[in-house]
Parts: C-alpha cells; structure tokens; sequence
C-alpha cells in the first residue's frame, strides 16, 4: 500500500524559504506523477505543482510560478517542494499527492494517493 509522508513544513517570515519533503513508500513503482496541493483555513484545495516521472515536465499554479520549484529524486522515492519569497497568502495545510497517470491527472485532482499534510504558516 502507497504511504505518502510530507515534512519540512512550520513557521517563516515573509520573503523567507522553506522546503518540502514528500517520502513515499510501499508500491511506489505504481506512482508516476506527482504533485503538491495546498488547502487554506476556510478555502478548497488548491494545486500547486506537479512534475512528470522523468522530471522533465513541471507545471505549476499561477500563483506559485517563480517562486516554487518543485523536483524529484526516484532513487529516493521523494519529491520537493522548494518555496522562495514566501508571502502571508501562501499559508496553508500543504498536501503531496501522488498519480498511476501523468500530470494531468495531478492537475486535475484525480491523483490516486495522498499524504496527511504538512502546516505552512507565512507571518507578515
């Protein structure tokens, strides 16, 4: 059974840094795409980012764009999430997510596996 584990979340100033982790386990080689969705305080989920197997194909929310990077590591089994010039509005309960499919199943919110959440929190 796919587990999905995120870290790296907590507490960061505007214009600060941080970096997710998004650890998977357990039948990962049925895991293709995989991407990062966030969820504010009274706000549906949103997508962030995704990244195809091969790390060759990004995309990203507008929202995000320039400011995020998101990578992967197959030997590891883990995906990224690096965030730069972090602003009050990023702050949100960040979730990986993990696809059979390509990215466009991640973008459309039909990845197959999700982790349990990491908190970011961004202080003005």
């Amino acid at each position: 059974q796919v587990q999905l584990v995120e870290s790296g979340g907590g507490l960061v100033q505007t214009g600060g840094s941080l970096r997710l982790s998004c650890a998977a386990s357990g039948g990962t080689s049925s895991i293709y795409a995989m991407g990062w969705f966030r969820q504010a305080p009274g706000k549906e989920r949103e997508f962030v980012a995704t990244i195809s197997w091969g790390g060759d194909t990004t995309y990203y929310a507008d929202s995000v764009k320039g400011r995020f990077t998101i990578s992967r590591d197959n030997a590891k089994n883990t995906v990224y999430l690096q965030m730069n010039s972090l602003k009050p509005e990023d702050t949100a309960v960040y979730y990986c997510n993990g696809a059979r499919g390509g990215t466009s199943t991640i973008k459309a919110g039909l990845g197959d596996y999700w982790g349990q959440g990491t908190q970011v929190t961004v202080s003005s």
